[in-house]
Protein backbone atom coordinates (compact mmCIF):
# COMPACT_ATOMS: atom_id res chain seq x y z
CA UNK A 1 0.00 0.00 0.00
CA UNK A 2 3.38 2.35 -0.06
CA UNK A 3 2.08 3.36 -3.34
CA UNK A 4 -1.44 4.74 -2.25
CA UNK A 5 0.58 6.17 0.83
CA UNK A 6 2.57 8.10 -1.65
CA UNK A 7 -0.21 8.98 -3.34
CA UNK A 8 -1.63 11.20 -0.92
CA UNK A 9 2.11 12.54 0.13
CA UNK A 10 4.18 13.06 -2.85
CA UNK A 11 3.77 16.67 -3.20
CA UNK A 12 5.50 17.69 -6.28
CA UNK A 13 3.98 14.37 -7.99
CA UNK A 14 1.39 15.09 -10.93
CA UNK A 15 -0.95 12.16 -10.00
CA UNK A 16 -1.20 13.96 -6.25
CA UNK A 17 -1.63 17.22 -7.89
CA UNK A 18 -4.47 16.36 -9.48
CA UNK A 19 -5.75 13.79 -6.75
CA UNK A 20 -5.81 17.12 -4.30
CA UNK A 21 -7.44 19.34 -6.61
CA UNK A 22 -10.12 16.39 -7.43
CA UNK A 23 -10.82 16.07 -3.64
CA UNK A 24 -11.22 19.63 -2.82
CA UNK A 25 -13.53 20.78 -5.64
CA UNK A 26 -15.87 17.56 -5.85
CA UNK A 27 -16.00 18.07 -1.57
CA UNK A 28 -16.60 21.77 -1.95
CA UNK A 29 -19.11 21.36 -5.14
CA UNK A 30 -21.31 18.78 -3.09
CA UNK A 31 -21.28 20.90 -0.12
CA UNK A 32 -22.40 23.58 -1.94
CA UNK A 33 -25.44 22.47 -2.65
CA UNK A 34 -26.83 22.50 0.92
CA UNK A 35 -29.32 24.96 1.31
CA UNK A 36 -29.62 26.96 4.64
CA UNK A 37 -33.51 27.60 4.57
CA UNK A 38 -33.40 28.89 0.76
CA UNK A 39 -29.76 30.37 0.44
CA UNK A 40 -27.34 28.00 -0.23
CA UNK A 41 -23.26 29.32 -1.02
CA UNK A 42 -22.79 27.25 -4.20
CA UNK A 43 -19.28 27.00 -5.62
CA UNK A 44 -18.09 29.24 -3.13
CA UNK A 45 -17.75 25.63 -0.71
CA UNK A 46 -14.65 24.61 -2.77
CA UNK A 47 -12.71 27.64 -1.45
CA UNK A 48 -13.45 26.41 2.34
CA UNK A 49 -13.25 22.71 1.00
CA UNK A 50 -9.81 24.09 -0.09
CA UNK A 51 -8.86 25.90 3.18
CA UNK A 52 -9.84 22.79 5.48
CA UNK A 53 -7.61 20.56 2.82
CA UNK A 54 -4.81 22.95 3.24
CA UNK A 55 -4.81 23.02 6.87
CA UNK A 56 -5.02 19.04 7.10
CA UNK A 57 -1.77 18.92 5.04
CA UNK A 58 0.13 22.09 6.70
CA UNK A 59 -1.14 20.38 10.03
CA UNK A 60 0.60 16.82 9.54
CA UNK A 61 3.87 18.67 8.14
CA UNK A 62 3.44 17.51 4.42
CA UNK A 63 4.44 19.43 2.14
CA UNK A 64 6.88 21.46 5.11
CA UNK A 65 9.57 21.43 2.21
CA UNK A 66 7.42 23.44 0.05
CA UNK A 67 6.47 26.35 2.69
CA UNK A 68 3.99 23.95 3.99
CA UNK A 69 1.56 23.86 1.05
CA UNK A 70 -0.12 20.54 -0.22
CA UNK A 71 1.66 21.08 -3.35
CA UNK A 72 4.31 23.26 -5.51
CA UNK A 73 3.63 27.25 -4.91
CA UNK A 74 4.77 27.81 -8.45
CA UNK A 75 1.82 25.20 -9.74
CA UNK A 76 -0.92 26.59 -7.39
CA UNK A 77 -0.31 30.36 -8.72
CA UNK A 78 -0.29 28.82 -12.46
CA UNK A 79 -3.63 27.71 -11.90
CA UNK A 80 -5.04 30.25 -9.84
CA UNK A 81 -3.83 32.89 -12.39
CA UNK A 82 -5.23 30.25 -15.62
CA UNK A 83 -8.72 29.96 -13.31
CA UNK A 84 -9.03 33.57 -12.90
CA UNK A 85 -8.36 34.17 -16.42
CA UNK A 86 -10.86 31.94 -17.84
CA UNK A 87 -13.72 33.05 -15.47
CA UNK A 88 -13.17 36.50 -15.76
CA UNK A 89 -13.12 36.17 -19.68
CA UNK A 90 -16.42 34.47 -19.92
CA UNK A 91 -17.91 37.10 -18.00
CA UNK A 92 -16.71 39.81 -20.12
CA UNK A 93 -17.94 37.68 -23.41
CA UNK A 94 -21.87 37.36 -21.64
CA UNK A 95 -21.93 40.64 -20.43
CA UNK A 96 -20.41 42.52 -23.39
CA UNK A 97 -23.22 42.28 -25.60
CA UNK A 98 -25.45 44.08 -23.48
CA UNK A 99 -22.84 46.33 -21.43
CA UNK A 100 -23.76 49.56 -23.18
CA UNK A 101 -27.06 49.15 -23.77
CA UNK A 102 -27.72 49.15 -19.82
CA UNK A 103 -26.64 52.64 -19.76
CA UNK A 104 -29.46 53.59 -21.54
CA UNK A 105 -33.45 54.47 -19.74
CA UNK A 106 -33.85 53.92 -16.41
CA UNK A 107 -30.37 51.78 -16.83
CA UNK A 108 -28.68 55.44 -15.87
CA UNK A 109 -30.53 55.22 -12.58
CA UNK A 110 -29.66 51.89 -12.10
CA UNK A 111 -26.20 51.99 -12.28
CA UNK A 112 -25.85 55.10 -10.74
CA UNK A 113 -27.57 53.32 -7.22
CA UNK A 114 -24.48 50.62 -8.02
CA UNK A 115 -21.93 52.79 -8.35
CA UNK A 116 -23.05 54.32 -5.32
CA UNK A 117 -22.71 51.24 -3.66
CA UNK A 118 -19.53 50.53 -4.75
CA UNK A 119 -18.23 53.90 -3.75
CA UNK A 120 -19.95 53.63 -0.13
CA UNK A 121 -18.17 49.90 0.06
CA UNK A 122 -14.46 51.33 -0.10
CA UNK A 123 -15.82 54.77 2.14
CA UNK A 124 -17.09 52.55 4.70
CA UNK A 125 -13.48 50.13 4.79
CA UNK A 126 -11.66 52.92 4.92
CA UNK A 127 -13.09 54.23 7.77
CA UNK A 128 -13.17 51.15 9.98
CA UNK A 129 -9.65 50.67 8.63
CA UNK A 130 -8.30 53.85 10.04
CA UNK A 131 -10.40 53.22 13.23
CA UNK A 132 -10.13 49.24 14.07
CA UNK A 133 -7.04 47.79 11.95
CA UNK A 134 -3.32 48.59 13.06
CA UNK A 135 -2.46 51.04 10.28
CA UNK A 136 1.25 50.96 11.05
CA UNK A 137 1.05 46.75 10.07
CA UNK A 138 2.16 47.01 6.15
CA UNK A 139 -0.23 43.44 6.02
CA UNK A 140 -3.44 45.07 7.64
CA UNK A 141 -4.74 47.02 4.82
CA UNK A 142 -4.41 44.10 2.18
CA UNK A 143 -6.34 41.89 4.40
CA UNK A 144 -8.63 44.73 4.85
CA UNK A 145 -9.14 44.67 0.64
CA UNK A 146 -9.85 41.00 1.38
CA UNK A 147 -12.13 41.23 3.82
CA UNK A 148 -14.33 43.83 1.24
CA UNK A 149 -14.03 41.74 -1.31
CA UNK A 150 -15.42 38.49 0.90
CA UNK A 151 -18.08 41.34 2.51
CA UNK A 152 -19.53 42.13 -1.49
CA UNK A 153 -19.19 38.20 -2.47
CA UNK A 154 -16.77 38.79 -5.25
CA UNK A 155 -14.24 36.31 -6.37
CA UNK A 156 -12.40 37.91 -8.96
CA UNK A 157 -11.83 41.33 -6.78
CA UNK A 158 -9.98 39.05 -4.86
CA UNK A 159 -7.71 37.87 -7.76
CA UNK A 160 -7.52 41.24 -8.92
CA UNK A 161 -6.03 42.71 -5.25
CA UNK A 162 -3.98 39.12 -4.89
CA UNK A 163 -2.62 40.13 -8.41
CA UNK A 164 -1.34 43.85 -6.97
CA UNK A 165 0.01 42.41 -3.61
CA UNK A 166 2.07 40.13 -6.03
CA UNK A 167 3.12 43.11 -8.19
CA UNK A 168 4.21 45.04 -5.46
CA UNK A 169 5.86 42.07 -3.64
CA UNK A 170 4.19 43.25 -0.33
CA UNK A 171 5.45 41.22 2.71
CA UNK A 172 2.18 39.08 3.78
CA UNK A 173 4.50 37.62 7.11
CA UNK A 174 2.66 34.13 6.02
CA UNK A 175 -1.00 36.24 5.55
CA UNK A 176 -3.46 35.32 2.85
CA UNK A 177 -5.86 37.59 1.91
CA UNK A 178 -8.22 34.85 1.17
CA UNK A 179 -8.35 34.37 4.77
CA UNK A 180 -10.27 37.88 5.30
CA UNK A 181 -12.42 36.65 2.29
CA UNK A 182 -13.35 33.31 4.27
CA UNK A 183 -14.41 35.35 6.90
CA UNK A 184 -16.94 37.62 5.51
CA UNK A 185 -18.22 35.66 2.53
CA UNK A 186 -20.95 34.04 5.02
CA UNK A 187 -21.95 37.00 6.54
CA UNK A 188 -21.70 38.85 3.64
CA UNK A 189 -24.75 36.56 1.70
CA UNK A 190 -26.71 37.32 4.75
CA UNK A 191 -26.10 40.38 5.13
CA UNK A 192 -27.05 41.41 1.48
CA UNK A 193 -30.63 39.52 1.76
CA UNK A 194 -30.63 41.21 5.36
CA UNK A 195 -30.58 44.76 3.78
CA UNK A 196 -32.65 43.94 0.94
CA UNK A 197 -35.28 42.88 4.00
CA UNK A 198 -34.47 45.86 6.31
CA UNK A 199 -35.52 47.99 3.41
CA UNK A 200 -38.80 46.92 2.33
CA UNK A 201 -39.56 47.60 5.68
CA UNK A 202 -37.80 50.95 6.27
CA UNK A 203 -39.62 52.07 3.21
CA UNK A 204 -42.85 50.33 4.11
CA UNK A 205 -43.24 48.68 1.07
CA UNK A 206 -46.03 46.74 0.29
CA UNK A 207 -45.47 43.69 -2.09
CA UNK A 208 -48.53 43.32 -3.44
CA UNK A 209 -48.75 47.24 -4.31
CA UNK A 210 -45.42 46.76 -6.24
CA UNK A 211 -46.82 43.95 -8.20
CA UNK A 212 -49.62 45.98 -9.46
CA UNK A 213 -46.94 48.87 -10.48
CA UNK A 214 -44.88 46.50 -12.09
CA UNK A 215 -47.99 45.50 -14.36
CA UNK A 216 -48.53 48.73 -15.24
CA UNK A 217 -45.51 49.65 -15.99
CA UNK A 218 -45.16 47.11 -18.27
CA UNK A 219 -41.76 46.30 -17.62
CA UNK A 220 -40.80 44.99 -21.58
CA UNK A 221 -39.75 47.67 -23.90
CA UNK A 222 -42.90 48.46 -26.00
CA UNK A 223 -40.94 49.59 -29.21
CA UNK A 224 -38.69 46.56 -28.93
CA UNK A 225 -41.78 44.23 -28.46
CA UNK A 226 -43.49 42.67 -31.42
CA UNK A 227 -47.06 43.25 -32.04
CA UNK A 228 -49.21 41.19 -34.47
CA UNK A 229 -52.50 42.63 -36.40
CA UNK A 230 -54.60 42.17 -38.88
CA UNK A 231 -55.30 45.39 -41.24
CA UNK A 232 -58.19 46.33 -44.12
CA UNK A 233 -56.59 49.20 -46.06
CA UNK A 234 -59.30 52.11 -45.83
CA UNK A 235 -57.29 55.22 -46.08
CA UNK A 236 -58.28 56.74 -49.43
CA UNK A 237 -55.02 58.22 -49.75
CA UNK A 238 -53.22 54.87 -49.78
CA UNK A 239 -55.02 53.75 -53.10
CA UNK A 240 -52.00 53.77 -55.33
CA UNK A 241 -49.27 54.30 -53.14
CA UNK A 242 -46.60 51.68 -52.79
CA UNK A 243 -45.72 49.95 -49.39
CA UNK A 244 -42.46 51.34 -49.35
CA UNK A 245 -44.07 54.78 -49.28
CA UNK A 246 -46.79 54.08 -46.51
CA UNK A 247 -43.49 53.47 -44.62
CA UNK A 248 -42.23 56.67 -45.53
CA UNK A 249 -45.49 58.31 -44.80
CA UNK A 250 -45.58 56.83 -41.51
CA UNK A 251 -42.49 57.73 -40.16
CA UNK A 252 -42.28 54.18 -38.46
CA UNK A 253 -40.97 50.57 -39.53
CA UNK A 254 -43.09 48.03 -40.33
CA UNK A 255 -43.44 44.17 -41.43
CA UNK A 256 -46.08 43.64 -44.04
CA UNK A 257 -45.91 39.57 -43.68
CA UNK A 258 -49.39 38.48 -45.43
CA UNK A 259 -50.58 40.94 -48.48
CA UNK A 260 -54.67 39.88 -49.79
CA UNK A 261 -55.39 41.57 -53.29
CA UNK A 262 -58.53 40.48 -54.41
CA UNK A 263 -58.36 36.55 -54.21
CA UNK A 264 -54.69 36.14 -54.41
CA UNK A 265 -52.48 35.90 -50.96
CA UNK A 266 -48.70 36.64 -51.37
CA UNK A 267 -45.70 37.70 -49.13
CA UNK A 268 -45.48 41.49 -50.39
CA UNK A 269 -42.17 43.41 -50.88
CA UNK A 270 -42.27 47.30 -50.59
CA UNK A 271 -42.70 48.02 -53.91
CA UNK A 272 -46.37 46.41 -53.57
CA UNK A 273 -48.85 48.76 -54.60
CA UNK A 274 -51.83 49.48 -52.02
CA UNK A 275 -55.84 49.19 -52.85
CA UNK A 276 -58.49 50.65 -50.96
CA UNK A 277 -59.93 46.86 -49.95
CA UNK A 278 -56.72 45.13 -49.68
CA UNK A 279 -55.69 43.16 -46.07
CA UNK A 280 -52.51 43.21 -44.87
CA UNK A 281 -51.03 41.14 -41.75
CA UNK A 282 -48.65 43.27 -40.27
CA UNK A 283 -45.72 43.20 -37.14
CA UNK A 284 -44.36 46.39 -35.96
CA UNK A 285 -42.97 47.60 -32.42
CA UNK A 286 -45.76 47.30 -29.70
CA UNK A 287 -45.91 50.98 -28.98
CA UNK A 288 -46.71 51.86 -32.47
CA UNK A 289 -49.56 49.58 -33.05
CA UNK A 290 -51.83 52.60 -32.74
CA UNK A 291 -50.48 55.11 -35.06
CA UNK A 292 -50.26 51.78 -37.77
CA UNK A 293 -53.51 51.19 -37.41
CA UNK A 294 -54.89 54.45 -37.64
CA UNK A 295 -53.32 55.21 -40.68
CA UNK A 296 -53.61 52.69 -42.82
CA UNK A 297 -57.57 51.54 -41.87
CA UNK A 298 -59.71 49.14 -39.09
CA UNK A 299 -58.23 46.20 -37.52
CA UNK A 300 -59.75 42.62 -38.55
CA UNK A 301 -59.55 39.36 -37.95
CA UNK A 302 -58.42 37.12 -40.58
CA UNK A 303 -57.04 33.40 -40.45
CA UNK A 304 -54.24 33.55 -42.53
CA UNK A 305 -53.51 29.39 -42.63
CA UNK A 306 -57.22 28.92 -43.03
CA UNK A 307 -57.19 31.19 -46.21
CA UNK A 308 -53.98 28.70 -47.30
CA UNK A 309 -52.09 31.08 -47.77
CA UNK A 310 -48.84 29.91 -50.41
CA UNK A 311 -46.18 30.84 -48.08
CA UNK A 312 -44.49 29.98 -45.07
CA UNK A 313 -42.82 31.11 -41.78
CA UNK A 314 -40.07 29.27 -40.09
CA UNK A 315 -37.38 29.88 -37.21
CA UNK A 316 -33.80 30.01 -38.63
CA UNK A 317 -30.87 30.17 -36.84
CA UNK A 318 -27.97 32.74 -37.25
CA UNK A 319 -24.68 30.78 -37.34
CA UNK A 320 -22.88 31.96 -40.55
CA UNK A 321 -19.77 34.39 -39.63
CA UNK A 322 -20.70 36.61 -42.41
CA UNK A 323 -23.45 37.91 -41.04
CA UNK A 324 -22.53 38.74 -37.63
CA UNK A 325 -22.77 41.89 -37.03
CA UNK A 326 -24.98 43.07 -39.72
CA UNK A 327 -28.04 45.07 -39.75
CA UNK A 328 -31.10 43.88 -40.83
CA UNK A 329 -31.23 46.38 -43.36
CA UNK A 330 -28.37 45.74 -44.72
CA UNK A 331 -29.20 42.12 -45.47
CA UNK A 332 -31.94 43.59 -47.72
CA UNK A 333 -34.33 40.65 -46.88
CA UNK A 334 -37.81 41.42 -48.77
CA UNK A 335 -36.47 43.30 -52.12
CA UNK A 336 -33.22 41.21 -52.70
CA UNK A 337 -34.14 37.63 -50.75
CA UNK A 338 -38.12 37.82 -51.25
CA UNK A 339 -39.04 37.17 -47.84
CA UNK A 340 -39.53 39.07 -44.59
CA UNK A 341 -38.44 39.02 -41.18
CA UNK A 342 -41.72 39.74 -38.32
CA UNK A 343 -39.11 39.36 -35.25
CA UNK A 344 -35.64 37.76 -33.79
CA UNK A 345 -35.11 35.82 -30.69
CA UNK A 346 -32.05 36.38 -28.73
CA UNK A 347 -31.43 35.28 -25.22
CA UNK A 348 -35.44 34.39 -24.71
CA UNK A 349 -36.02 37.30 -25.65
CA UNK A 350 -38.36 38.71 -28.69
CA UNK A 351 -37.67 41.63 -30.56
CA UNK A 352 -39.15 43.25 -33.06
CA UNK A 353 -36.69 42.90 -36.49
CA UNK A 354 -35.71 47.00 -36.53
CA UNK A 355 -33.78 48.05 -39.47
CA UNK A 356 -31.15 49.13 -37.91
CA UNK A 357 -30.72 46.18 -35.52
CA UNK A 358 -27.80 44.31 -35.47
CA UNK A 359 -28.19 40.36 -36.02
CA UNK A 360 -25.82 38.32 -33.68
CA UNK A 361 -24.32 34.48 -34.28
CA UNK A 362 -26.99 32.84 -32.49
CA UNK A 363 -30.28 34.98 -33.24
CA UNK A 364 -33.67 33.25 -34.34
CA UNK A 365 -35.03 35.01 -36.94
CA UNK A 366 -38.52 34.51 -37.87
CA UNK A 367 -38.69 34.74 -41.31
CA UNK A 368 -41.96 34.85 -43.45
CA UNK A 369 -42.17 34.16 -47.45
CA UNK A 370 -42.28 32.01 -50.22
CA UNK A 371 -41.13 28.40 -49.59
CA UNK A 372 -38.49 28.41 -51.76
CA UNK A 373 -37.39 32.08 -50.92
CA UNK A 374 -37.35 31.13 -47.49
CA UNK A 375 -34.73 28.18 -47.90
CA UNK A 376 -32.66 30.48 -49.59
CA UNK A 377 -32.79 32.67 -46.64
CA UNK A 378 -31.50 29.58 -44.46
CA UNK A 379 -28.89 28.96 -46.44
CA UNK A 380 -27.78 32.64 -46.05
CA UNK A 381 -28.28 32.74 -42.42
CA UNK A 382 -26.78 29.11 -41.58
CA UNK A 383 -29.57 27.39 -40.15
CA UNK A 384 -27.14 24.77 -38.64
CA UNK A 385 -27.35 23.88 -34.76
CA UNK A 386 -24.41 21.51 -35.19
CA UNK A 387 -22.04 24.55 -35.90
CA UNK A 388 -22.76 26.92 -32.82
CA UNK A 389 -22.15 23.22 -30.24
CA UNK A 390 -18.73 24.11 -31.61
CA UNK A 391 -17.23 26.18 -29.57
CA UNK A 392 -15.10 29.49 -31.09
CA UNK A 393 -11.76 28.27 -29.13
CA UNK A 394 -10.01 30.23 -31.18
CA UNK A 395 -11.73 33.58 -30.47
CA UNK A 396 -11.41 32.82 -26.71
CA UNK A 397 -8.17 32.81 -26.09
CA UNK A 398 -7.23 34.91 -28.71
CA UNK A 399 -9.54 37.12 -26.95
CA UNK A 400 -7.17 35.80 -23.53
CA UNK A 401 -4.07 36.99 -25.41
CA UNK A 402 -4.89 40.60 -25.87
CA UNK A 403 -6.53 41.00 -22.88
CA UNK A 404 -3.34 39.99 -21.52
CA UNK A 405 -1.72 42.41 -23.33
CA UNK A 406 -3.92 45.17 -22.82
CA UNK A 407 -3.67 44.22 -18.90
CA UNK A 408 0.52 44.06 -18.60
CA UNK A 409 -0.07 47.98 -19.62
CA UNK A 410 1.16 50.45 -17.34
CA UNK A 411 -0.48 53.65 -16.69
CA UNK A 412 1.26 55.76 -14.17
CA UNK A 413 -0.82 58.17 -11.86
CA UNK A 414 0.50 60.79 -9.75
CA UNK A 415 1.23 59.94 -6.15
CA UNK A 416 2.01 56.43 -7.16
CA UNK A 417 5.63 54.59 -7.19
CA UNK A 418 3.91 51.74 -9.18
CA UNK A 419 1.75 51.98 -12.59
CA UNK A 420 -1.28 50.82 -12.41
CA UNK A 421 -2.37 47.93 -14.18
CA UNK A 422 -5.64 45.90 -15.57
CA UNK A 423 -3.65 43.18 -15.05
CA UNK A 424 -4.55 39.35 -15.88
CA UNK A 425 -8.41 39.92 -14.63
CA UNK A 426 -9.06 43.77 -15.33
CA UNK A 427 -7.25 42.91 -18.74
CA UNK A 428 -9.05 40.22 -20.23
CA UNK A 429 -12.34 41.38 -18.56
CA UNK A 430 -12.06 45.21 -20.39
CA UNK A 431 -11.33 42.90 -24.02
CA UNK A 432 -13.73 40.72 -23.50
CA UNK A 433 -16.49 43.13 -22.99
CA UNK A 434 -15.37 45.07 -26.12
CA UNK A 435 -15.04 42.10 -28.32
CA UNK A 436 -18.60 40.92 -26.90
CA UNK A 437 -20.10 44.58 -27.91
CA UNK A 438 -17.82 45.00 -31.36
CA UNK A 439 -16.10 42.07 -32.29
CA UNK A 440 -18.29 42.05 -35.63
CA UNK A 441 -16.57 44.85 -36.85
CA UNK A 442 -13.22 42.97 -36.71
CA UNK A 443 -15.00 39.62 -38.54
CA UNK A 444 -14.32 37.71 -34.56
CA UNK A 445 -17.24 35.70 -33.67
CA UNK A 446 -17.03 35.30 -29.99
CA UNK A 447 -20.71 33.35 -29.64
CA UNK A 448 -20.68 30.41 -27.09
CA UNK A 449 -23.34 28.53 -26.00
CA UNK A 450 -25.17 29.42 -22.83
CA UNK A 451 -24.38 26.46 -21.47
CA UNK A 452 -20.49 26.11 -22.71
CA UNK A 453 -20.22 29.71 -21.56
CA UNK A 454 -21.46 28.40 -17.81
CA UNK A 455 -19.37 25.64 -17.95
CA UNK A 456 -15.96 27.63 -18.86
CA UNK A 457 -16.68 30.29 -16.47
CA UNK A 458 -17.57 26.97 -13.61
CA UNK A 459 -14.34 24.92 -14.57
CA UNK A 460 -12.30 28.59 -13.83
CA UNK A 461 -13.79 29.56 -10.82
CA UNK A 462 -13.70 26.61 -8.88
CA UNK A 463 -9.71 25.88 -10.34
CA UNK A 464 -9.19 29.85 -8.46
CA UNK A 465 -10.89 29.24 -5.68
CA UNK A 466 -9.60 25.25 -4.74
CA UNK A 467 -5.83 26.75 -5.32
CA UNK A 468 -6.84 30.04 -3.39
CA UNK A 469 -8.15 28.00 -0.82
CA UNK A 470 -5.08 25.31 -0.44
CA UNK A 471 -2.79 27.90 0.02
CA UNK A 472 -4.57 30.02 2.72
CA UNK A 473 -5.20 26.88 4.80
CA UNK A 474 -2.00 26.72 6.35
CA UNK A 475 -2.27 29.68 8.30
CA UNK A 476 -6.18 30.11 8.11
CA UNK A 477 -6.47 28.51 11.58
CA UNK A 478 -4.40 30.80 13.45
CA UNK A 479 -5.62 33.59 11.46
CA UNK A 480 -8.94 33.11 12.70
CA UNK A 481 -8.84 32.15 16.33
CA UNK A 482 -5.25 33.48 17.20
CA UNK A 483 -5.74 36.50 15.09
CA UNK A 484 -8.39 38.94 14.04
CA UNK A 485 -10.89 36.47 12.48
CA UNK A 486 -13.76 37.49 14.85
CA UNK A 487 -13.06 41.66 13.55
CA UNK A 488 -13.14 40.56 10.28
CA UNK A 489 -16.22 39.20 10.04
CA UNK A 490 -18.28 42.17 11.68
CA UNK A 491 -15.89 45.11 9.41
CA UNK A 492 -17.38 42.97 6.47
CA UNK A 493 -20.82 42.77 7.80
CA UNK A 494 -21.01 46.30 8.42
CA UNK A 495 -19.28 46.63 5.17
CA UNK A 496 -21.59 44.49 3.24
CA UNK A 497 -25.15 46.43 4.81
CA UNK A 498 -24.35 49.99 5.38
CA UNK A 499 -23.89 50.67 2.15
CA UNK A 500 -26.98 48.54 0.98
CA UNK A 501 -29.22 50.25 2.79
CA UNK A 502 -28.61 53.79 2.15
CA UNK A 503 -28.41 53.01 -1.48
CA UNK A 504 -31.44 51.00 -1.57
CA UNK A 505 -33.16 53.66 0.58
CA UNK A 506 -32.07 56.84 -1.91
CA UNK A 507 -33.39 54.33 -5.37
CA UNK A 508 -36.28 54.15 -3.62
CA UNK A 509 -37.14 57.25 -2.21
CA UNK A 510 -35.29 59.52 -4.82
CA UNK A 511 -34.97 56.86 -8.24
CA UNK A 512 -39.10 55.40 -7.13
CA UNK A 513 -37.40 52.56 -7.92
CA UNK A 514 -39.78 49.28 -8.08
CA UNK A 515 -39.19 47.38 -5.26
CA UNK A 516 -38.45 44.05 -7.27
CA UNK A 517 -36.21 45.72 -9.43
CA UNK A 518 -34.45 47.33 -6.81
CA UNK A 519 -34.17 43.76 -5.19
CA UNK A 520 -31.70 42.74 -8.57
CA UNK A 521 -30.11 46.01 -8.40
CA UNK A 522 -28.65 44.96 -4.81
CA UNK A 523 -27.85 41.60 -5.86
CA UNK A 524 -26.51 42.96 -9.42
CA UNK A 525 -24.30 45.65 -7.29
CA UNK A 526 -22.51 42.99 -5.18
CA UNK A 527 -22.59 40.25 -8.32
CA UNK A 528 -24.06 38.12 -5.85
CA UNK A 529 -25.83 35.30 -7.42
CA UNK A 530 -27.89 33.78 -4.02
CA UNK A 531 -29.36 36.90 -3.06
CA UNK A 532 -30.66 37.16 -6.56
CA UNK A 533 -32.39 33.30 -6.14
CA UNK A 534 -33.48 34.74 -2.95
CA UNK A 535 -35.24 37.91 -4.94
CA UNK A 536 -36.74 35.67 -7.73
CA UNK A 537 -37.76 33.60 -5.25
CA UNK A 538 -39.76 36.43 -3.34
CA UNK A 539 -40.97 38.15 -6.75
CA UNK A 540 -42.36 35.56 -8.62
CA UNK A 541 -41.58 37.57 -12.04
CA UNK A 542 -38.54 39.07 -13.95
CA UNK A 543 -37.89 41.73 -12.53
CA UNK A 544 -35.08 41.12 -10.22
CA UNK A 545 -33.63 39.72 -13.03
CA UNK A 546 -33.97 42.67 -15.39
CA UNK A 547 -32.47 45.09 -12.23
CA UNK A 548 -29.80 42.08 -11.90
CA UNK A 549 -28.36 42.03 -15.57
CA UNK A 550 -28.47 46.05 -15.70
CA UNK A 551 -25.81 46.93 -13.25
CA UNK A 552 -24.20 42.92 -13.23
CA UNK A 553 -21.39 44.43 -16.34
CA UNK A 554 -20.57 47.58 -14.48
CA UNK A 555 -20.48 46.59 -11.09
CA UNK A 556 -18.07 43.66 -11.78
CA UNK A 557 -16.14 45.94 -13.90
CA UNK A 558 -15.82 48.14 -10.57
CA UNK A 559 -14.77 45.45 -8.38
CA UNK A 560 -12.63 44.28 -9.80
CA UNK A 561 -10.80 47.63 -11.07
CA UNK A 562 -11.36 48.87 -7.10
CA UNK A 563 -10.13 45.95 -5.36
CA UNK A 564 -6.73 46.23 -7.35
CA UNK A 565 -6.69 49.81 -7.26
CA UNK A 566 -6.97 50.03 -3.16
CA UNK A 567 -4.13 47.75 -3.25
CA UNK A 568 -1.65 50.00 -5.47
CA UNK A 569 -2.52 53.09 -4.55
CA UNK A 570 -2.30 53.08 -0.60
CA UNK A 571 0.42 50.18 -0.31
CA UNK A 572 2.47 52.75 -2.14
CA UNK A 573 1.33 55.67 -0.90
CA UNK A 574 2.06 54.27 2.61
CA UNK A 575 5.43 52.87 1.22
Amino acid sequence: MEWFETLFTNTDNVAHIVLLYAIVISVGVLLGKIKFGSISLGVTFVLFAGILVGHLYHTAGIGSEMGGFACPEPVLNFIQDFGLILFVYCIGLQVGPGFFQSFKKDGVQMNLVAAGIVLLNIVVLLALYYIVFDTKDPTSLPMAVGVLCGAITNTPGLGAAQEALTTLNVDMGGLNIASGYACAYPLGVLGIIGATIAIRYICRIKLEKEEEELRARQEDNPHAKPHYMSLRVENMALDGKSIEQLSNFLGRTFVCTHFKHGDNIFSPNKKTILHVGDEMNVVCAEDDAEAVAAFIGSIITVDWQAEKAPIISKRILVTRPEVNGKTFGEMHFSSMLGVNVTRITRSGMDLFADRALRIQIGDRLMVVGPEDAVNRVARVLGNSIKRLDHPNVGSIFLGILIGIIFGSIPFQFPGMTTPLKLGLAGGPLVVAILAGCYGYKFHLVTYTTTSANLLLREVGLILFLASVGIKAGANFWSTVVDGDGLTYVWVGFLITVIPLIIMGVVARVKFKLNYFTLMGVLAGSTTDPPALGYANQTANNDAPSVGYSTVYPLSMFLRILTAQALILFLCTAGG
